[in-house]
């Protein structure tokens, strides 16, 4: 009897242990996951705040496609009011439509082209956009390991019990937007 007793106490450490160590596991890949996503919208911050630069550089010298500039500024609020991972891809691909188009009319202005801040500005965006890519990654591995051991049986119990939830994945709504955009003009 009193080896059946000792027996039910040590199955109960060894629960309350395994317990303990997983739920601390699914703490640390959600704060992994809140951190990752962090740097996201610290990376689409940086890239908002060049925006404006990029936008008044070229209207020096195409000030004639208001139309243009406004699409940006619009898609560049939508941008920073996004919340959510689905939010965020969606206004990731009004931005870059309207970028593009920006990038589009500057091609028509070589003096543009050959302006030392615009193609500092460019070259800005353009590694930001490399970086965006590498968060994005990041920020999804996170979200795929808490998502899978949030499903994943016995460990699913214990997602249940402190009611942690499966994370969004960041996706990109096209497939046009799987890659940075380009934004070179050199031929």
């Amino acid at each position: 009897m009193i080896i059946i007793g000792w027996i039910l106490l040590g199955l109960l450490v060894v629960v309350s242990f395994w317990f303990a160590l997983t739920y601390n596991k699914f703490v640390n890949l959600q704060v992994r996951s809140e951190e990752a996503w962090r740097g996201i919208d610290t990376l689409l911050r940086k890239r908002a705040d060049l925006i404006p630069n990029l936008v008044e550089t070229v209207k020096g010298y195409a000030g004639h496609e208001r139309e243009i500039f406004e699409k940006v500024a619009e898609a560049r609020s939508a941008s920073l009011r996004a919340r959510t991972p689905k939010e965020q891809g969606e206004a990731d691909n009004m931005l870059a439509g309207t970028l593009k188009t920006l990038f589009a009319v500057a091609e028509n202005y070589p003096q543009l082209k050959a302006n030392e801040n615009f193609m500092g500005l460019q070259k800005s965006l353009e590694n930001i956009e490399e970086e965006l890519a590498r968060s994005r990654r990041y920020y999804n591995a996170f979200v795929r390991d808490l998502n899978t051991a949030v499903r994943v049986f016995p460990q699913n119990i214990v997602a249940a019990l402190f009611g942690i939830k499966e994370r969004e994945f960041y996706m990109l709504p096209s497939e046009a937007m799987q890659e940075p955009p380009k934004v070179s003009f050199t031929s």
